[in-house]
């Protein structure tokens, strides 16, 4: 935990060198303004949708065909959770902006000034890093689907959203992190063997996602915070010059 919060505090930090502060910012106001429109288009659409979709369950036509007070409680529950489902949707593209865009921008800036010490082995290629991210969007979206059902109980779909986006931060920001310090032996070695930690990393940046204002940064933060953690990581793995006494989790 203690590796997590000095993860977060150097990505804070790295707030202040040039340029970064923007890449931070333009992911998700891009984003937002994406899943505003369509939201706006689409949104009675999607809420009949789903709720045939329901109606077509025998026991839920039942019920809400012999109960008026039933229907209507389905028809809240079934806005308030597209509602919130629009909220990872929001992160989940600004996600894939950032590590396919802004986030190797703010690398080579970030690793200018405070990993200049790391050779660059550049084990990955910004076409690698497309790829990845564009699984891990497509797996979660996958596994978003397919918890839907569950979305009904209230409670649950929060905890899968935050879960899903949490695998989904570790799989794509992990790569972009190491892409360009890192050959291609270490890369995967090192988020093998610090998974356990990469995925408390992306816990946090996936709650971030529902705080109000801050959820404009969570993408764009989040990929900072790997590359400090990643980078710190590979740094003590090379035996070079470290930054602080702990080993990351």
């Amino acid at each position: 935990m203690k590796d997590i919060l000095r993860a977060y505090a150097r990505a804070v930090k790295s707030l202040t060198e040039r340029g970064v502060l923007w890449h931070l910012i333009w992911p998700s106001l891009a984003a937002a303004l994406v899943w505003l429109v369509l939201g706006i288009v689409f949104w009675q659409p999607m809420v009949d949708g789903v709720m045939g979709w329901i109606g077509s369950w025998d026991w839920a036509a039942q019920h809400m065909n012999t109960s008026e007070l039933g229907a209507a409680a389905v028809l809240v529950l079934v806005k308030i959770t597209l509602a919130v489902l629009f909220l990872p949707m929001v992160y989940v593209t600004a996600a894939l902006v950032v590590a396919v865009v802004a986030l190797p921008m703010m690398l080579e800036k970030v690793a200018v000034t405070r990993y200049s010490d790391l050779e660059m082995r550049k084990g990955g290629t910004v076409t690698g890093s497309a790829i990845n991210a564009v699984v891990a969007v497509l797996l979660f979206l996958v596994g978003i689907v397919v918890s839907l059902p569950f979305w009904l109980i209230p409670g649950v779909g929060l905890v899968v959203s935050i879960l899903l986006t949490a695998w989904m931060n570790k799989k794509a920001f992990g790569y972009d992190a190491l892409m360009l310090h890192g050959d291609r032996e270490e890369m995967p070695r090192l988020r093998k063997r610090y998974s356990a930690g990469l995925l408390g990393l992306g816990v946090g940046c996936a709650l971030l996602a529902y705080v109000p204002v801050l959820n404009l940064f969570a993408p764009a933060f989040c990929g900072l915070a790997y590359v400090h953690y990643l980078l710190e990581a590979l740094r003590r793995e090379r035996g070079g010059p470290t930054m602080n006494g702990a080993m990351p989790a």
